[in-house]
């Protein structure tokens, strides 16, 4: 049934976005109390995931256990996982719920993502802090910062952008008006989320939705129990049936349907760029099938630098090392994974570095002493052991350097320092705890720079350190497109929504800037309207009227 839309006059306007504050979780603290009971709770809990096709909970009997990387003795959720015909009745919810949800004034449907903003800033916050503790290990900390307020702040500030986006309307001639219609696009979006931020499984669906468009998200396994109850909290904030399926289940099955739909509209995306390229590849083969061109945007890998001026200060180095590789035992898609570091200053920054690796404490993330977790599987744990003990064999291990899996995936925050620029470990790809140094000649800052750029195909995150503005200088320009998100005197991690829009390019993506109106820009499509007042009634024009 059509819903027409709500009798309100006026040109309405949003709440000013404010960055969600991050709370302390300090001893005493409400918050924390509030936080270590819902813990405690849903530790003992297994969840039961269904699929959610057109509002309806379906389950297959297809079970997938859930477990807590720091413990994968315990099962903390099962998932049900979607059939061949279960994506297509997804697809066709989704068409359905369209036509209303598309219809809707746009500040109907920012009403459902403010409301799910506020929710999860206040009821919600310790569930969705505590499902992305127990599923994906993150501390306390990363936690807050991602599944608490980064998503709170992709709730606020993309209606923000929404509204800036529709407010921009073409000029108009005397005797006619010009518009813009910005249509959701026709068909549906895809949306494929990672395991390791709790704000993108949020974030990647619900920014097509905003928009009027109806969505399959396909969360990752690995982060599964967060996912589902991001899923509940947009229920619970009024998103209607349809708009967005929840669709869990390996990757290539779902992909496989939804790829080659007729109806695909648009994909969005973060993970591994080889993942990303064989969607693309098969995009391009499917061409022909398709009502429009799908709207492609994905956020990939990254191999992210810090690199260190003569004139840097080695501490602020060394603190930026620690923080930006092993925070998230690595597992940021920004993490610091490579360091060039002067000659002059590596006995102080590494005399620094080793001190603080020492002093960091690595287990269960309840207890909230730890600075890091457990790497979130068996297979990433198997594939960051392997850089470990190339490591050991062929550079120099300077801190860290052992595994542990007889509890969890753990991995010990690992420092190396390698001899050769193009040693592997400073080439490669590993979303791991492993930060590679190479330590060059004072004198070959510039030669320095043309290596940090050369050496990775990607482009998402890297840092400067340099105390003088000379040097920063040169490095903006010999590395401006060696990083979307490029921080001077600061970690490459840590963007903050509406602050620092979040993308790369080159292998890392199509930088199409989570957080920002570039990216709410790909889900829709513009209709130009002009409306003449008066128009001709007769077909000559002056020029023909005789001498």
């Amino acid at each position: 049934m059509h819903i027409p839309a709500a009798p309100v006059n006026g040109i309405r306007r949003v709440p000013p976005p404010v960055n969600e504050p991050v709370k302390s979780y300090a001893p005493g603290s409400p918050e924390k109390a509030e936080l270590k009971a819902r813990l405690a709770a849903m530790s003992k809990e297994c969840a039961d995931i269904p699929a959610v096709i057109g509002g309806k909970e379906v389950r297959t009997g297809d079970l997938v256990d859930v477990r807590s990387p720091h413990n994968h003795q315990q099962v903390i959720g099962r998932f049900h996982r979607a059939s061949k015909e279960d994506v297509e009745a997804a697809i066709r919810a989704a068409a359905e719920a369209q036509k209303e949800w598309g219809s809707w004034k746009w500040e109907d449907r920012a009403a459902v993502m403010l409301r799910a903003a506020e929710l999860l800033a206040t009821t919600w916050r310790s569930t969705l802090n505590a499902a992305t503790m127990l599923g994906q290990s993150k501390t306390v900390y990363q936690s807050e910062i991602d599944a608490a307020c980064e998503m709170t702040d992709f709730f606020r500030f993309n209606v923000h952008f929404a509204q800036e986006l529709y407010t921009e309307q073409p000029f108009s001639s005397p005797g006619m008006w010009n518009q813009t219609d910005y249509r959701p696009l026709e068909g549906f979006v895809y949306a494929v989320t990672p395991f390791n931020f709790t704000a993108i499984g949020g974030n990647l669906p619900t920014s097509p939705a905003l928009m009027g468009n109806a969505v399959l998200w396909k969360p990752a396994s690995t982060s599964m129990l967060s996912s589902w109850y991001m899923f509940q909290l947009l229920v619970e904030a009024g998103l209607p049936p349809g708009v967005i399926n929840f669709v869990p289940g390996e990757a290539s099955a779902v992909s496989g349907v939804a790829l080659a739909h007729p109806d695909l509209a648009g994909v969005h995306f973060t993970g591994s760029t080889g993942v990303f390229n064989s969607m693309w590849e098969t995009i391009g083969k499917n061409m022909n099938r398709y009502r429009s061109y799908p709207r492609i945007v994905g956020e990939t890998g990254g191999k992210d630098f810090i690199v260190a001026h003569p004139s840097a200060d080695a501490k602020a180095v060394a603190v930026a090392m620690v923080r930006g590789a092993f925070e998230y035992q690595g597992q940021k898609c920004s993490a610091a994974s490579r360091a060039y570091i002067p000659n002059s200053l590596w006995k102080d920054v590494l005399q620094y570095a080793q001190e603080m690796i020492a002093d960091i404490k690595m287990g269960d993330v309840a207890d909230f002493r730890n600075f890091m977790g457990a790497v979130i599987d068996k297979k990433a744990f198997t594939s960051i052991s392997e850089y470990v003990a190339d490591a050991h064999k062929n550079a120099k291990v300077l801190a860290g350097g052992k595994t542990h899996s007889e509890t969890g995936w753990f991995i010990e925050p690992t420092l190396v320092q390698a001899d050769s620029p193009s040693y592997r470990l400073l080439c490669e790809e590993i979303f791991g705890p492993v930060l590679t140094v190479c330590v060059y000649d004072d004198a070959k800052w510039a030669e320095t720079l043309q290596i940090v750029d050369q050496t990775s195909p990607y482009a998402l995150t890297g840092a400067v350190f340099a105390r003088e503005r000379r040097a920063v200088l040169e490095a903006h320009t010999a590395l401006r497109n060696a990083a979307g998100n490029f921080y001077v005197n600061d970690k490459p991690t840590g963007a903050v929504v509406g602050q620092q829009p979040f993308g790369g390019a080159r292998g890392s993506g199509t930088n199409d800037k989570a957080g920002s109106k570039l990216n709410l820009m790909r889900w829709v499509s513009a209709r130009t309207i002009k409306e003449t007042f008066v128009p001709p009634t007769d077909y000559k024009y002056p020029f023909m009227a005789e001498e």
